[in-house]
């Protein structure tokens, strides 16, 4: 028997991925800081400057996201689209009812278009880190101990 440990395959665990997650965690995170702005002025007309600026930096880092997500070979875009799609509907439908409650406060004009900016962003930032790190841990068809891609039919 050797001691020497056997040199192992390259696995999806030990591939480098770019900072894809975290950056939409960022983003995420100025959205939810501008949000929680804006709510605590409704439904006063709210100063747009900060709101407007965090909504831009979120906006950045969710297509700087994006774009390193699109980079990226090989990758389980089967399962990425899969998982992407069912949870963007559910926070399409949760940013809905948070946009209906702006609404409902009589939040009119410019401050109700930075709130749906932002509600956008959160609709969009959510499901690219759930799908992107559901698809990082998921082989790409075609390698290795790559599980079966469940969105398409066999």
């Amino acid at each position: 028997m050797s001691a020497a440990p056997a040199a192992a395959p390259a696995s999806v665990l030990s591939r480098r991925f770019p900072p894809v997650a975290e950056l939409a965690v960022v983003s995420l995170a100025l959205v939810v800081v501008g949000g929680i702005l804006m709510a605590s002025y409704a439904p006063r007309r709210p100063p747009l400057g900060v709101p407007v600026a965090l909504a831009v930096g979120g906006a950045v880092l969710l297509a700087v996201s994006g774009y390193l997500t699109s980079r990226l070979r090989p990758f389980a875009w089967g399962r990425f689209f899969l998982v992407f799609r069912w949870a963007l509907l559910a926070y399409v439908i949760s940013a809905g009812m948070i946009g209906f409650a702006f609404v409902k406060d009589h939040v009119r004009g410019a401050p109700l278009a930075v709130v749906f900016v932002m509600l956008v962003i959160f609709a969009l930032d959510v499901p690219l880190i759930i799908a992107f790190t559901v698809a990082r841990y998921a082989s790409p068809v075609g390698h290795a101990g790559s599980l079966p891609d469940v969105s398409q039919p066999t």
